[in-house]
């Protein structure tokens, strides 16, 4: 009787050893591959890049600004009174691209001026990726003496693509409108981006 008493726990011995070695297997594996894991994560700066606030207050109206998002230029531009009649007035079955160009928005509305802005008060505001659909390009248009284009919006000079006042491709080899990027605003004089 002694003997199978020595034998039941030397098998419970065993099995709590067994069951032991591998915890203690599978929680210096998961110790070992955590660091790898944990290094695909975004960067403190990339989380920071998700969205920015941008103050608007110092803009006057017909400036533009240019602030970085995601690592793309945002042109910001507080549009004149006649900027605005300009894009307001294009039919939108005129234009070479009838898509509004939303980041983030699954269906395409149609580019009114309208839709490329928040409309209402701040129809003012316009808010675009400031790259040129055809090849990456950064558009002039933004600094004071910048030729805009035919259209008084830009003009990127690589390959002649003119964008009118409200960032749509009116003449050139540019196959989009320039996206607007997901904003709104957070008070009257500051929106954030992202």
């Amino acid at each position: 009787m002694a003997e199978t008493e020595s034998t039941e726990q030397d098998g419970t011995r065993r099995d709590f050893i067994f069951i032991s070695a591998g915890i203690m297997t599978a929680v210096g594996a998961g110790a070992a591959v955590w660091p790898l894991i944990d290094q695909m994560n975004p960067d403190a700066t990339a989380q920071a890049l998700a969205s920015i606030e941008v103050d608007l207050d110092p803009i006057q109206e017909g400036q533009a600004i240019t602030v970085m998002w995601r690592g793309k230029p945002i042109f910001i531009r507080n549009r004149t009174a006649e900027e605005i009649e300009e894009a307001k007035t294009v039919e939108v079955a005129a234009l070479p691209d009838e898509a509004a160009r939303i980041l983030g928005e699954i269906s395409q509305v149609p580019a009114t001026d309208q839709n490329r802005t928040l409309g209402g008060e701040n129809e003012n505001w316009l808010v675009l990726v400031g790259i040129c659909t055809h090849l990456g390009c950064i558009p002039k248009g933004q600094r004071l003496g910048d030729t805009k284009g035919e259209y008084n919006g830009w003009f990127c000079p690589c390959h002649g693509s003119h964008y009118d006042t409200s960032g749509r491709i009116r003449k050139g080899p540019a196959p989009e409108n320039m996206a607007v990027p997901p904003y709104s605003f957070t008070s009257p004089t500051k929106i954030t981006i992202g």
